[in-house]
């Protein structure tokens, strides 16, 4: 398809050009955009192309990643989407800010980047914390929907945290402790709905003594003058000159809005290069492996084909650096093809059956960005819930990231810590049964999966199911088939059904059952019509949260 032909397509149109640029643009690349160049190789920015994609090993195998959703947003330590709710009156993110730190007229988020220090962040001590905890890769995030880069950006090159609040390059620090501790890196990447997101930065009080003065979104550079940011543009930052959508005013109308639709005012062609130069420019400097999108699909689909450039420059790229393709791109709400082309993430949910692609549940035991509130109520997920997740997704051909959330300063909080090496120590001894496993030929039996096949896929449906000593999930590594049995009997005793006599499922002869959660203990067992009958230890593990059988 002719370039014209597909950006009239796509609707962004051909800039207007003399008749010597013009030829001199029809002799670069096709795939070349005004900053950074896209790598060719195998793989070209269309669905067709990215639907080659093979799910790295490393990536199969890992099952378990840990990542910081950290930013300015933290500083707060009042939620997530902190940046956004601030700005919409009444709200509780809201009433908090004026409270903590003045009328957001005066005091907007570009102030709370000013006051972020991370005087306490040390990556290298929190990325060999979740190794030993278990994780196989980690995740740092690049840019949230605030706008505000987390490392040396060329194009975002004011607003990012070389150059304000820490003044520290954030994804510099967590590549160097990742590759120290030998962790595939990946970076999150969600600043492509700055542009509708931070719409509310726009609006003013409709209350109060300071109805009608205007917030701080629609600041310019000029305003600057005697004040801290004086030279700096805040539109670099809040990106709103422009019409506000329809219902913007309405705080929910941005969900139905996520796909650039229903009347979401969308965003300018300069606006959209800016975002895919500063991407190009984050994977060129950083190579991380794995990069994740919070978006549907990819940036800007369907009104833009900048995300399938900067996927098919990510894989060609892994394939450059390395001879062989390690990239791993995380995307969401899916459909059959397009989990051809990337791995399929469902945001704090799971799916309701084994997956024919590699897959991944990302979520956090927290709020995404640190709330103080969650910590003062005890509100965090427990390790327990976290290891029934992990298992249940793993049988099912999942992997598991999990958020902890950092403070402000770059600490994580006593709660925090106590939960993650509880998980750490369940997964000293049963990681066996997790890492490099592949779905059985069922992922599980008892009354949770009655359940889980009713469960919408695409996100958020976490925590809806209750596990009972009933409730198996199963993989496999090799010729071992491992059970999970998802809660302690309390009668010592485990009936597998799915492990019948004459089972169509198992038809080997069971030569060993053992007990992971004591040094490989063998079981005494027999094998019947109704199933196969486990007699498990007399003593209870202390970290019996999911007890892992060992069949040969």
């Amino acid at each position: 398809m002719k370039r014209r032909t597909l950006l009239k397509q796509i609707g962004l149109g051909i800039p207007s050009l003399g008749l010597a640029q013009h030829l001199l643009a029809k002799k670069q690349s096709e795939h070349t955009i005004l900053g950074e160049a896209i790598a060719k190789g195998r793989f070209t920015p269309d669905w067709a192309s990215l639907e080659q994609y093979q799910v790295p090993k490393w990536f199969q195998d890992a099952k378990f990643g840990m990542w910081a959703h950290w930013g300015p947003q933290c500083q707060a330590e009042a939620g997530d989407w902190y940046a956004r709710g601030m700005y919409q009156e009444g709200d509780g993110q809201y009433k908090y800010h004026v409270e903590k730190f003045g009328h957001p007229s005066k005091f907007g988020f570009k102030d709370i980047i000013h006051e972020w220090k991370a005087e306490k962040w040390n990556p290298d001590e929190l990325v060999t914390l979740y190794k030993n905890t278990g994780a196989k890769y980690f995740i740092g995030m690049a840019n949230h929907h605030d706008n505000f880069d987390m490392y040396d950006s060329k194009y975002q090159k004011n607003w990012n945290s070389t150059k304000m609040g820490p003044k520290k390059d954030i994804i510099a620090g967590w590549a160097k402790a990742a590759k120290a501790n030998n962790l595939p890196f990946g970076v999150s990447i969600h600043a492509s709905h700055a542009w509708r997101w931070y719409e509310s930065a726009q609006r003013s009080d409709k209350n109060g003594t300071l109805a009608g003065v205007p917030y701080d979104g629609k600041l310019r550079k000029s305003d600057g003058k005697g004040k801290w940011w004086e030279g700096l543009d805040p539109q670099e930052l809040y990106a709103q000159n422009h019409e506000l959508s329809e219902n913007s005013l309405q705080n929910g109308a941005i969900h139905k809005q996520w796909e650039w639709e229903n009347g979401a005012n969308r965003p300018s062609k300069e606006y959209i290069e800016k975002f895919v130069n500063r991407t190009i420019d984050l994977i060129n400097k950083y190579e991380p492996d794995l990069l994740y999108f919070d978006d549907t699909k990819l940036p800007f689909w369907p009104i833009s084909d900048a995300g399938l450039r900067i996927a098919a420059h990510h894989y060609n790229m892994s394939i450059k650096r390395h001879g062989e393709l390690r990239a791993v791109i995380n995307g969401k709400i899916l459909d059959e093809n397009e989990r051809k082309a990337m791995v399929w993430d469902i945001e704090r949910g799971q799916a309701s059956d084994i997956q024919p692609f590699v897959w991944q549940t990302d979520t956090c035991i927290g709020s995404w960005h640190y709330d103080r509130g969650v910590y003062n109520r005890d509100g965090y997920k427990s390790a327990k819930s976290v290891i029934h997740a992990l298992v249940d997704i793993v049988s099912k051909n999942g992997n598991y990231l999990l958020n902890v959330p950092v403070r402000g300063d770059g600490s994580i909080d006593e709660k925090e810590r106590k939960i993650v090496e509880e998980i750490g120590r369940w997964m000293a001894v049963n990681s066996g049964s997790i890492y490099g496993t592949r779905p059985w030929k069922i992922y599980g039996e008892g009354p949770s999966t009655q359940n889980e096949a009713k469960l919408n896929a695409q996100g958020f449906n976490e925590g809806k199911t209750k596990y009972t000593s009933e409730d198996i999930r199963f993989n496999t590594l090799g010729n071992t088939l491992f059970a999970t049995v998802m809660d302690w009997p309390s009668n010592g005793k485990v009936l597998i059904k799915s492990l019948a006599q004459n089972s169509p499922l198992h038809s080997q002869t069971i030569n060993k059952v053992e007990f992971l959660g004591n040094q490989n203990q063998p079981l005494n067992f027999e094998r019947h019509s109704d199933g196969l009958h486990i007699q498990f230890p007399e003593n209870k593990p202390v970290d019996s949260y999911a007890n892992v059988l060992k069949i040969s």
